[in-house]
């Protein structure tokens, strides 16, 4: 079967020590490397304010992978995001071509140069 290209987003609970977010983040990444995922991209974002409160918490660890794998594999993968109790709140999303391209253009930084360069001749 043809592997598909995703991106998942997933938020750990702020009362996590920095070893045990790792461990956490540790987990997943073997949970997509078993499951015959080929992971593309990893971003950790660090700890960042939620849009809204969830389980009173407002504040999270938010973790990027992205990946290529098999569809059925999709549902396994969320299944371990709802057993765990320390994800808040997780996402996962197929990307077409569009989205692809996009993401590597962001990851090489197109989206920054264009910045620079009018920083540059604004001054």
């Amino acid at each position: 079967m043809e592997l598909k290209q995703y991106e998942t987003v997933f938020i750990l609970t702020p009362v996590l020590s920095d070893t045990q977010m790792k461990d956490a983040v540790d987990k997943f990444r073997n949970i997509l490397k078993e499951g015959g995922a080929e992971i593309v991209n990893e971003e950790t974002w660090g700890l960042r304010k939620l849009a809204y409160e969830i389980q009173h918490k407002s504040t999270g660890f938010y973790t990027l992978f992205e990946f290529k794998a098999n569809p059925e594999f999709i549902a396994s993968l969320e299944t371990e995001y709802r057993r765990d109790e320390k994800v808040l709140r997780f996402l996962t999303l197929a990307l077409d071509k569009h989205a692809i391209e996009f993401n590597e253009r962001r990851r090489k930084g197109d989206f920054n140069k264009k910045e620079d360069k009018k920083e540059e001749a604004a001054s």
